[in-house]
């Protein structure tokens, strides 16, 4: 089964479980309990946690046994149990995972002691101590050495484990928020000697902080080692409420960062003290999303860069053959376009006289969004199929990647080029817990690069089991961006991605700050392609305050806000809303290649003003 792990570590990230003692506290054991101990009292509450772990989808749990060496145990009058204790750690580990492919991991902790010169420990008598533990591990698939203090103890540990077992070894120490152990050491001068040890298969962090310094650490341990990373934060820093020590990150925001630490190239990711079940189904469906991308390019793996081409693919139509659209971009004429949200009930009347006025005010497309703040909508392909058959105006269908699984998408995708359908516009989308229906499933087998790299490659003519079909299709992909990101950093490397992925044009989010527009233009010129800026005119203060506090990604200067605020009637609203648009319009036109204004409540006069055309 050590076999297993090393196969999976070479193709895929691998998901860990959560936290034991966390799960022991929430059923009722007192802190002060032997937790190890449970393996023999109670070892059915430790099966269910385990199983609890693996109904949530993790890739392998970990033995109950951080604490089973005969230093801790002795505390608790059970040193001579050590071998009981950890046998039947890996026993109940063993049925949980029965019949699932679920691998274990053999949990090793500190001894509970200090080496010297800091304690009375000697290294020597310390290396027997581990050394009776993981001998004690028998049946498990890899051993993790974890929530080290003192990287000296660690590598005396790996001594031992390299003297009794041949099986993968994950090291992990932890730090400060300061990127330093207790004892002031930098993170990268104590992860390399551990690193460089031999019987090291996988370097990491686990526990004290939680995933935001994580990730700053991972910077510091990724220029030391090119091993193979795990990463295992802390639910945030716990916070003392009524009595109870409570762990504040929810599972939405670990499966946030869990994505970053797979962009990252981490390889294990799992959770440490706070993290329940509810984490980890969460970061499974986030990483596993990004991780089927992944999968879905790898048999084109070499598909870098826009130019680039499969052997096997077909030449693809350049941007000005494909569309209008597409003409208007690719020879530097500026393109303007109308977002309209299709109605929630099944009429269409309302929304084709709408794209009839823009088109017949000298609009070039109307922006579709798909399901915008995970909402229930008219299906945004039908709409812009009635748009294009009824007023012969180009649509710029959004394709959303949370409600599909790749094949329904493929399908989708392949029927937009069969109805004459040009441009797509490729999103991640807001998962559902935004919207309307907080319970309903969302599935992200991918995200917009991976969605980009598929589309690029019908467009080539490889579908996504690597099968070719003639002709191939002639979409323009375009993608999204958000130039007020609060990780700037990361959404320029994504937008990087999307680009070498194959977009072809961007449409911002809707921009209020001219100058952030700007620093996020040149932080991307040595990528750049045709950049649409998203511009939304307020209807009211109302309208501007929702849009600065409810609608993610959106970033509303406070100056604004009160110039809106200034505004006293809804008509002095509007014209406040449409005189703010103009002025953005008019500060970055030089910088961009067009326009998406929004219309605000399906006002397409108030886009038009914006733009002028009216």
């Amino acid at each position: 089964m050590s076999r297993q792990f090393l196969e999976m570590l070479g193709r895929q990230v691998i998901i860990g479980d959560g936290a034991m003692g966390t799960m022991l506290y929430q059923n009722g054991i007192f802190l002060n309990t032997c937790f190890d101990e449970l393996n023999l009292t109670n070892p059915s509450l430790v099966e269910k946690i385990h199983l609890s772990y693996i109904e949530a989808s993790a890739d392998f749990i970990e033995t109950n046994s951080f604490g089973a060496n005969e230093l801790k145990l002795g505390k608790f009058g059970l040193g001579d149990k050590v071998e009981q204790v950890n046998q039947a750690a890996v026993e109940i580990a063993q049925r949980a995972v029965a019949q699932s492919g679920v691998m274990i991991a053999g949990s090793v902790g500190p001894l509970g002691g200090q080496l010297r010169p800091f304690g009375s420990l000697e290294p020597q008598v310390a290396q027997q101590i581990f050394a009776r533990q993981i001998k004690s591990l028998h049946g498990i698939d890899f051993l993790i050495l974890e929530t080290f203090t003192n990287p000296d103890e660690l590598l005396v540990a790996l001594d031992a484990a390299q003297s009794v077992t041949s099986l993968p070894i994950v090291a992990q120490i932890t730090t400060n928020e300061h990127q330093e152990t207790i004892y002031g050491q930098r993170i990268d001068d104590a992860i390399r000697p551990i690193a460089n040890h031999p019987a090291v298969s996988v370097i990491g962090l686990n526990c004290a902080i939680g995933p935001s310094d994580m990730l700053n650490s991972l910077e510091l341990i990724q220029k030391v080692t090119d091993k193979p990373i795990s990463i295992q934060p802390n639910a945030g820093l716990p916070r003392e409420v009524e009595g109870r020590m409570i762990y504040m990150s929810t599972p939405e925001y670990m499966a946030e960062y869990g994505k970053r630490f797979f962009e990252k190239g981490v390889k294990i990711i799992g959770g440490c003290c706070g993290t329940t079940p509810r984490h980890i189904q969460e970061l499974v469906k986030a990483v596993r999303a990004l991780d089927r991308a992944l999968v879905t390019q790898r048999p084109v793996v070499h598909l870098t860069t826009r130019e680039a081409a499969s052997p096997k693919g077909q030449p693809e139509m350049t941007l000005a053959e494909k569309s209008s659209f597409g003409r208007k971009l690719a020879t530097g004429e500026k393109v303007t376009s109308v977002e309209i949200t299709p109605p929630r009930g099944a009429n269409l009347d309302v929304i084709l006289q709408k794209a009839l006025y823009c088109k017949e005010h000298g609009i070039d497309a109307i922006n579709i969004p798909d399901g915008p703040r995970a909402s229930s909508r008219v299906s945004p392909m039908i709409t812009a199929v009635r748009i294009l058959q009824e007023t012969g105006l180009e649509a710029i269908l959004h394709v959303c990647c949370r409600d599909r699984n790749i094949i329904g998408i493929q399908s989708d995708i392949l029927g937009v080029e069969a109805i004459g359908l040009r441009n797509v516009l490729i999103i991640t989308g807001d998962p559902p817990k935004l919207g309307d229906y907080p319970d309903a499933t969302a599935v992200f087998d991918l995200d917009a690069i991976g969605l980009t790299r598929v589309v690029k490659n019908l467009n080539q003519g490889i579908d996504i089991g690597n099968n070719t079909f003639s002709p191939p299709l002639s979409l323009i992909l375009g993608v999204g961006a958000n130039p007020v990101a609060t990780d700037i950093d990361r959404e320029v490397e994504r937008f990087s991605q999307k680009v070498r992925a194959g977009a072809e044009y961007a449409i911002t989010q809707p921009i209020f700050d001219a100058d952030m527009l700007l620093r996020f233009l040149d932080k991307i010129e040595p990528f750049r392609i045709p950049i649409v800026a998203g511009i939304w005119p307020f209807a009211s203060y109302k309208n501007a305050e929702f849009m600065a506090n409810e609608v993610p990604g959106v970033v509303v200067p406070n100056s604004i806000l009160e110039r809106m605020s200034k505004a006293k009637t809804r008509e002095d609203g509007q014209k406040m809303g449409i005189e703010i648009a103009r002025e953005l319009v008019r500060a970055i036109e030089d910088k961009v290649e067009g326009f998406a204004v929004s219309a605000p409540f399906g006002k397409v006069e108030t886009s038009l003003a914006v733009l002028n055309k009216l």
